[in-house]
């Protein structure tokens, strides 16, 4: 070997080499990969986020936790995962209610929606459907209705997320009554009070929704949708139910700190894609009654902002302020 080619050698083993050290540094994720999520065990949001975390253990050959984070309408979840470290480990999966319903309702938040976050990947779209206890006497919409209109003052219905209130207190506004709302850290906390008489009503997610008529515990009125859900293709759509105007539904989706690299953004997007497509995990997510919805990077950005100025129209025109 000539000096020149050993030179050439040296050099491009150096340069191999040092990218080799490169790659190993920055491979990603080393550790555990944590999820904060802003409701408690056996939200919806809980119960299809432990699904795919699972699968994205698996991808990533690290453990994938969910850091349940209930209550005060998601804001210390939100505020956590905007101030933890950008580095990937920290994710936030989140609905409507952090990124586009309290940006309507409080005037300040500890965290910007927009300018604090990454967003990653749209996860989930859910109408909501308004459920009565399984042996009550109302049987239609209609029913409920008049009840609330031959007996004002008298009725309440339980919310346990802020978009569960807000879809709630805009059938109130369409049909033109009224009813007390109670609040709860989570839906599920809700269900006794439903089941015992307490509440008269309730409007939640039909992820949970269909899991309570399908255990004949409750019974659905009507969905929030101008045609049937699949989710629930036995309730009527809320033009069927006479409430033409409600119409309203929520999403979820995976954020990142601000700041998280790029690269580090994309690589999750691509696993939460893929797992999203798996087979074992699509036969988890019919069992719960539909598949997840994903996007890129840039999609979910724009949808968010969408979101939030959808969400402020439907607040706004129905008067809907916080307690």
């Amino acid at each position: 070997m000539n000096r020149r080619n050993f030179t050439f050698s040296l050099a491009f083993g150096l340069t191999f080499s040092q990218r080799l050290s490169f790659a190993q540094e920055t491979a990603w994720p080393k550790n555990r990969v944590n999820v904060i999520v802003p409701f408690p065990p056996g939200a919806a949001t809980d119960i299809t986020g432990r699904v795919i975390s699972a699968k994205l253990s698996q991808i990533w050959g690290q453990a994938v936790t969910i850091d349940n984070r209930g209550g005060a309408n998601g804001i210390p979840a939100a505020e956590a995962a905007a101030r933890a470290k950008p580095d990937g480990y920290t994710l936030l999966l989140t609905s409507a209610m952090t990124h586009a319903v309290n940006p309507a309702l409080y005037p300040k938040l500890p965290y910007r929606p927009i300018e604090d976050f990454e967003p990653i990947s749209q996860f989930g779209k859910l109408s909501f459907v308004i459920l009565v206890r399984a042996d009550s006497p109302i049987k239609t919409l209609a029913e409920l209705t008049a009840l609330l209109k031959a007996e004002p003052g008298k009725h309440n219905f339980g919310a346990g997320s802020l978009p569960a209130r807000v879809a709630s207190e805009l059938y109130l506004q369409q049909a033109g009554v009224s009813a007390l709302g109670i609040g709860y850290k989570s839906n599920p906390q809700a269900f006794p009070d439903l089941w015992s008489g307490q509440l008269t009503f309730m409007t939640i997610d039909t992820t949970n929704g269909r899991l309570q008529i399908d255990g004949g515990k409750m019974r659905g009125l009507a969905v929030s949708l101008p045609t049937r859900d699949n989710l629930v293709p036995k309730i009527p759509s809320a033009i069927e139910a006479g409430i033409p105007g409600f119409q309203i539904w929520t999403w979820t989706g995976f954020y990142a700190p601000k700041g998280t690299p790029k690269d580090i953004v994309a690589k999750i997007n691509q696993d939460i894609v893929s797992a999203c497509n798996d087979p074992q995990v699509l036969k988890q997510f019919e069992g719960l009654g539909g598949a997840p919805t994903t996007s890129s990077p840039e999609e979910f950005a724009a949808f968010t902002a969408s979101e939030i100025q959808r969400w402020a129209k439907i607040i706004q025109n129905a008067n809907i302020k916080i307690d």
